[in-house]
């Protein structure tokens, strides 16, 4: 379910910049007008969905969270820490694919990526 409420968005990104939605399955909360969400936003968002159903939620913001910080003492960059998120990784590189996640494995995210 899309959610365009900015103010919401806000909050939940500390007020960050840089970042059009975020997925809290069932939602998809944005920034953007509806009529700026594209397919590939969307697709991006899902494959978090499936992430965080395998990881029952909790497991899956606490690991998004720990990687998060490691990245950042090893990074020293919001930004960069933030790319190498292993969720992160998976969902840029798979998210033009529309049908990826009817072949997606299980735990996909902490697999090496072979292919587009």
């Amino acid at each position: 379910m899309l959610l365009c409420i900015p103010w919401l968005f806000k909050i939940l990104t500390l007020g960050r910049k840089g970042y059009s939605a975020m997925a809290i399955y069932p939602f998809i909360i944005t920034n953007l007008p509806r009529t700026q969400v594209d397919n590939k936003l969307v697709n991006h968002e899902k494959i978090h969905h499936r992430q965080q159903i395998e990881l029952l939620f909790v497991f899956f913001f606490i690991s998004y969270l720990v990687e998060f910080i490691i990245n950042c003492i090893k990074f020293k960059n919001w930004s960069i820490a933030y790319k190498n998120i292993s969720f992160e990784i998976e969902a840029y590189h798979f998210q033009h694919n529309l049908n990826y996640l009817k072949l997606r494995k299980p735990y996909a995210q902490w697999r090496p990526i072979t292919s587009k």
